[in-house]
């Protein structure tokens, strides 16, 4: 029996018998000639450089706990509530808030192996980005310049981890809170997006933070008496109660009520602060840094020098999210969505008042055959690099793996067997987890929350050597084995001891192992 799909195929397939081949030639070719406009390929290849640029190799040290993890819960079904990965917090609680997220990498990756990995959070990125250059005026140019100013500020906190996909639902969460202003029914859908949120990442405070900004913002336009159509009193109180629903939306997830205070923990975490570098503000002495600069500078001589006055609510979420950006490298990408939208109006403002704006409105003008093949093969051209690019850093991803991280020497531990325990670097333990779990239980990973301030920095104070108390972790854990960079000062102080020996060494990490079992 027929099904419905293929009768409806069938149907289109009799009407389009109507039409003669030459005129649904003249369709296609009107829809490719369409296509190929200029500014519509500008777009196309501004899509195609973000998701080039998103497409990098696998170095964040969080991504191998995050595989294993996935892949335990795929097998077994269940989330953890307790730390299964260390001997110094095992069986302790844990509030794994990205499990979602790590069902994700880890079937992207089984299915897809680096490969999927690197073209899928790519494609995250890229989409985020896309989806902030579709809240620009002055589109396609002016947008997609600015756009690409603020992708290239972010770009160092850009990567295979969590934290891109709440650069996305945030994404998605602006778009959404914008557009209502003409359709408040739009908000409705947040709710959905917040439950989706707090299972991924607890970044999804971010999102009712957003949200809480908004209002405020809404109220003191009004309060100023802003013109250019305030919020309407009926939208105003649907954010409200959205706001509220999404709230309670919260404590839909595996640890319930414990997420509502997670963020705000991790927030007050100075251990974080002070040994993390995505939590230091930005060095702009650093060239990396430079569009976060430029950016901020942008804007504040655009808000005098443009026209277009901003919005009370257009500068508490400049300032909030200014500010955040400035106090931690983690939050400038967030700065970036808020930034972008509002620096492109202001120059579009700007523009406008000189009379050049008219230059890069978006109008459609006949193309010269010449021109069609141009734009054809730039975009082809763009797509090639895109495929070459993903397929050069998915077959360096092991090379890659062995500068950034200590693959000889886990190879070594797996095939040697150095007695445990193992003291190890924080940026490795991930890393050990991936390769050494359940034969080995590390010392630390990138788990800074579980660990707390005081253990992070005791390791710290043992890796520089600070007064006698370095020594105290080996009495309390009994450590046999400590696998550091060579440079690393606690690897020199075991050197000049008697009873460790070096049993392992390269450019990336040194193995040192205890002789007996004695005490300094």
């Amino acid at each position: 029996m027929r099904t419905g799909a293929a009768r409806a195929r069938k149907s289109v397939e009799r009407r389009c018998d109507f039409i003669p081949w030459n005129a649904r030639q003249g369709i296609i070719f009107g829809l490719v000639m369409e296509f190929l406009q200029t500014r519509r390929v500008f777009v196309g290849v501004l899509a195609l450089g973000l998701f080039t640029m998103a497409a990098r190799s696998v170095t964040d040290p969080d991504v191998w706990w995050h595989l294993r993890t996935g892949q335990l819960i795929v097998q077994t079904h269940a989330v953890f509530h307790t730390d299964p990965y260390s001997f110094t917090r095992f069986g302790q609680p844990w509030i794994d808030h990205e499990w979602l997220s790590q069902v994700l990498i880890f079937a992207l990756y089984r299915l897809a192996g680096w490969g999927g990995l690197i073209a899928g959070f790519g494609a995250v990125v890229a989409g985020a980005f896309l989806l902030v250059f579709l809240r620009c005026p002055g589109r396609p140019y002016v947008a997609g310049v600015i756009t690409l100013l603020g992708a290239f500020a972010s770009a160092p906190s850009w990567g295979v981890r969590p934290q891109m996909l709440t650069l996305l639902l945030a994404s998605v969460l602006l778009l959404i809170l914008e557009r209502s202003y003409q359709r408040p029914k739009l908000l409705w859908w947040t709710p959905a997006l917040m439950l989706l949120w707090v299972n991924l990442h607890a970044g999804y405070a971010l999102g009712i933070g957003l949200m809480a900004l908004f209002l405020v913002g809404d109220a003191l336009d009004v309060a100023f008496g802003f013109e250019g159509g305030p919020p309407s009193s009926a939208r105003f109180r649907t954010l409200a109660l959205v706001i509220v629903v999404c709230a309670a939306v919260v404590a839909l997830n595996p640890y319930g009520a414990s997420m509502y205070a997670y963020p705000l923990e991790t927030l007050r975490s100075r251990a974080m602060q002070s040994y993390i570098g995505e939590w230091f503000s930005p060095d702009f002495h650093q060239s990396r840094y430079l569009p976060t600069l430029v950016m901020i500078l942008a804007t504040v001589a655009l808000a005098a020098l443009s026209p277009r006055r901003l919005r009370p609510r257009e500068i508490l979420l400049l300032s909030v999210t200014t500010y955040a950006g400035l106090r931690s490298v983690r939050h400038i990408p967030i700065y970036a969505l808020i930034a972008i939208p509002i620096l492109s109006a202001m120059v579009l403002a700007w523009l406008q008042e000189r009379a050049v704006a008219r230059r890069f409105e978006w109008k459609q003008t006949p193309l010269t055959r010449a021109k069609t093949l141009l734009n054809a093969v730039l975009l082809a051209g763009f797509l090639v690099f895109l495929v070459a690019r993903v397929r050069y850093v998915t077959h360096r991803q092991a090379e890659t793996e062995a500068k950034e991280l200590p693959a000889g020497a886990v190879s070594f531990i797996a095939a040697q067997r150095p007695p445990a325990p193992i003291l190890n670097h924080y940026n490795w333990g991930g890393y050990f987890i991936w390769r050494l779990y359940p034969e080995y239980h590390v010392y630390i990973d990138g788990r800074a929350d579980l660990y707390g301030d005081a253990f992070m920095n005791d390791l710290a104070t043992t890796y520089y050597l600070r007064g006698d108390s370095w020594r105290i972790p080996f009495a309390t854990w009994r450590i046999r084995t400590v696998v550091l960079p060579p440079d690393a000062p606690l690897v020199t102080a075991l050197r000049a001891l008697p009873d460790w020996e070096t049993i392992y060494a390269d450019n990336q990490a040194v193995i040192l192992s205890k002789k007996e079992q004695q005490g300094f």
